[in-house]
């Protein structure tokens, strides 16, 4: 008996609906030069680490909680005497998420963590980087529902980077508004 593979809520919606919106609206010949999602790229800098390493390790818990993956711990690559940083200290977490747990990600992070934020007036639409990647920062990272707001101990910012397959900003833009991301007018 062979099982069926799950496949996100996402990933069908870009197959069945974006894909021939892209495809009208930028008038490719072929399927294949459709821009897509490549990746997402969480990260949390912990600053405080250099005073306390615990920090590091309870960031990476919760970042774990967050990404559904373990994050890798990011270390200073050297010393800076004027920030009290050493070489190889632990300064923060990241994760590198793809195909499926970037499709979760990506539908929890639209559909619930940013109707979430306090005052949110819809996301910057000029943080594009020119090679059609999208950068936003999030100052709290308990409007995610996988973080009990009860059993932490500080609140950290994270980035969230979506890298995209596509060649400029409007085509990574038309694709990301296809994922319902609620750019500010």
């Amino acid at each position: 008996m062979a099982e069926t593979a799950y496949i996100p809520r996402l990933r069908t919606q870009y197959e069945t609906t974006i894909r021939p919106e892209l495809l009208k609206q930028f008038g490719y010949k072929n399927v294949m030069q459709l821009p897509k999602l490549d990746k997402i790229v969480l990260n949390m800098g912990v600053g405080e680490a250099v005073n306390d390493t615990k920090k590091v390790k309870a960031a990476a818990a919760d970042l774990e909680k967050i990404a559904g993956q373990k994050p890798v711990i990011t270390h200073a690559r050297k010393s800076i005497a004027g920030f009290k940083v050493r070489e190889n200290m632990p300064l923060g977490v990241k994760v590198t998420l793809r195909k499926q747990r970037m499709y979760e990600f990506l539908d929890r992070l639209v559909n619930v963590a940013l109707p979430r934020v306090r005052d949110f007036r819809g996301l910057n639409p000029n943080s594009f980087d020119g090679n059609g990647n999208y950068a936003l920062g999030i100052k709290e990272h308990i409007i995610f529902p996988e973080i009990a707001f009860d059993e932490i101990d500080q609140v950290w910012g994270m980035d969230i980077v979506v890298c995209t397959t596509a060649k400029n900003d409007d085509e990574a833009r038309a694709l990301l508004k296809a994922f319902n991301f609620p750019f500010r007018q």
